[in-house]
């Protein structure tokens, strides 16, 4: 970050429009001397960083079953729809698996369907044989019972026929209640056969990868014919149009960063163009390696930069502009907050406050006026 500093102001001359940069027409002769007139120029602060340009929406594809890779449907740099398919994975025992959960589910469907149930067929049978047989020995019960009452009959004969109605009427209840829980049992079996190929249908879909979103591929890990395991990374997707920059930010400048401050972004491939970005988001965690935080600059939508990720960046927050300000050349600053000025043919040291402040000039707030004739140290 270090050496970062020392070029932060290397192209920030080129960035910025003609009435922007500070002391546009300062007499180079001036500097060149020893001496410097203060005048009140236009003054722009800004923060340098170094960064890379990264799609929006960039996301890693996750194989979500274990295979192999039986057929790729997309290659780096397709463009791809929502929903597309990008992979299959070969998915042979699992198919095997939803067949037979299929097969199931059509038994089932058969079993408890009336119309071709065998098993409710056979037990409807009983309900009514043993129907039958209710009614008949009702029949015996009630005759018997009547004898019985009028004494034409003993009371042996009369509970030989009411056990024998009992009985088959409680037969017959218990045939009604064995269709009964074998039709709830068929019920249950085609619920559960269902679910299996529901589940079964769901895994199938794992084997084939598709898109979440309309981008491009930008990386392809796995090739045909290798073996992918559930939660391996095999691809890269991101958006095709819209982009981000992010930044490293020295830790001495990052009290100056505010989301919405303007960047201007300068990129290798594009040689001469600048591009405008608006910060959009800081990281408040420093990285201890490089001794920076983390910002994030989304880059304005009406700018293309040809789909590609991961490009090398240089940019420049702009942090603050002044209309009018009273400007020296850095070299000339004693000691950090004194000056060495001419005044009435004397040499007379001045202590000064400072303001805002760049790689090569810096503002003066107060105890120096306008024309000043300042010496260098």
């Amino acid at each position: 970050m270090k050496k970062q500093k020392k070029n932060q102001w290397k192209w920030l001359w080129l960035l910025l429009p003609v009435g922007l940069v500070v002391v546009v027409s300062l007499k180079t002769k001036n500097k060149k001397e020893n001496f410097f007139i203060v005048e009140q120029k236009e003054m722009t602060e800004a923060v340098y960083a170094s960064g890379t340009i990264l799609p929006k929406e960039e996301y890693k594809v996750f194989a979500m079953a274990d295979g192999i890779l039986s057929q790729k449907m997309v290659r780096e740099g397709d463009s791809v729809q929502s929903g597309q398919v990008l992979f299959h994975i070969n998915n042979q025992q699992q198919q095997i698996r939803l067949n037979n959960a299929q097969e199931a589910y059509q038994i089932a469907q058969k079993n408890y369907d009336y119309a071709h149930s065998p098993v409710l067929k056979e037990l409807e049978t009983a309900i009514r044989v043993a129907q039958t047989q209710m009614q008949n020995d009702s029949v015996n019960y009630i005759r018997f019972k009547n004898l019985w009452q009028e004494n034409a009959t003993s009371k042996i004969e009369y509970d030989k026929y009411t056990l024998i109605y009992e009985n088959s009427k409680n037969n017959f209840l218990l045939q009604k209640a064995r269709y009964e829980k074998a039709k709830n049992d068929l019920l249950l079996n085609l619920q559960n056969t269902q679910s299996q190929v529901q589940l079964n249908s769901e895994i199938n879909r794992d084997y084939v990868v598709r898109s979440l979103f309309a981008g491009k591929v930008y990386e392809i890990y796995k090739e045909e014919g290798e073996a992918v395991r559930r939660g391996e990374v095999i691809a890269l997707l991101g958006s095709h149009q819209q982009f981000y920059l992010q930044m490293s930010i020295d830790e001495t400048d990052i009290d100056k960063i505010k989301i919405g401050q303007e960047v201007l972004v300068k990129v290798d491939i594009h040689k001469g163009k600048i591009f405008k970005a608006k910060v959009s988001k800081i990281y408040p965690r420093l990285n201890r390696q490089n001794q920076s935080f983390r910002v994030d600059a989304e880059l304005d939508k009406d700018q293309v930069l040809e789909g590609f990720s991961g490009l090398t960046a240089e940019a420049n927050i702009i942090i603050q502009n002044k209309a009018k300000a009273l400007v020296i050349p850095k070299a000339f600053l004693l000691e950090k907050d004194s000056l060495w000025i001419e005044k009435d043919g004397e040499k007379k040291k001045i202590g000064v406050t400072k303001g805002i402040e760049n790689f090569e000039w810096v503002e003066i707030t107060k105890g120096l006026e306008n024309n000043t004739k300042v010496l260098k140290p």
